[in-house]
């Protein structure tokens, strides 16, 4: 997988009501390989699928250097950062909120790049 410039997007959830079906679906009219029956790998990026979301929608993850200092920053201009998870040999994400309630996040790739 290429580097990621700091502030680019990093990484693509999916959140579906049918994870199996929306892989299958993306796959197909993208033809982004599936790994572990998990995530897609599109062009320059991953896109992971999760299943029995109640508002299906895709979510945004933007490349961090600093994940402590991110987050403060989103707190910092009236946002949410929800504590961080550590994926090994993936890295670690925050799901955020902006003051409106939009949701995002924030993502530290395991290697740095």
């Amino acid at each position: 997988m290429p580097d990621i410039a700091p502030h680019q997007v990093s990484f693509l959830e999916i959140g579906s009501r049918d994870a199996a079906e929306t892989r299958a679906f993306f796959s197909t009219i993208f033809d982004w390989p599936c790994h572990n029956d998990m995530w897609l790998q599109t062009p320059t990026i991953r896109a992971g699928v999760h299943g029995a979301d109640p508002s299906p929608q895709i979510y945004v993850y933007f490349h961090v250097e600093d994940m402590a200092a991110a987050m403060a920053r989103v707190k910092a201009a009236g946002g949410e950062a929800d504590e961080p998870t550590h994926v090994p040999g993936f890295g670690t994400y925050s799901n955020c909120r902006d003051p409106g309630g939009a949701a995002f996040g924030l993502h530290k790739p395991e290697s740095g790049g």
